[in-house]
């Protein structure tokens, strides 16, 4: 018989925000966007179809803050900002693009597990 959890088991981290966020919703969309090299905020935009302006800011800066993405400003009227990634954030290509290679490998069943668990 399995040993129940301990309820106490997260106390030692229940105040720590967690290092990274690459389980949000758009993080790791956001991740393959910069893959290529440094992005405008509003380059950002046009593939993230369904992101406001306030999300992109808010999980920019979180990634900034957790090391992903650097954010160079340039003094140029109007500013000019791009966003890359970091050589931290560099290290999760590798990773992300297994999981999307599992994902196209794996949409139909996962499809229609969705189906049958929750059917129309």
């Amino acid at each position: 018989m399995t040993q129940p959890l301990d309820p106490d088991m997260f106390r030692a981290c229940a105040q720590v925000t967690p290092l990274i966020q690459v389980g949000d919703k758009w993080t790791a969309k956001i991740i393959r966007c910069l893959e290529a090299g440094p992005r405008r905020f509003s380059e950002l935009r046009v593939p993230l179809r369904g992101i406001t302006p306030k999300v992109l800011t808010e999980t920019l800066r979180a990634m900034e803050r957790d090391g992903l993405v650097t954010r160079t400003v340039y003094a140029e009227v109007p500013a000019r900002v791009e966003y890359e990634l970091s050589p931290l954030g560099r290290t999760l290509l590798k990773p992300l693009a297994a999981a999307c290679e599992w994902a196209v490998a794996h949409m139909a069943e996962v499809t229609h597990a969705r189906q049958v668990y929750e059917p129309l």
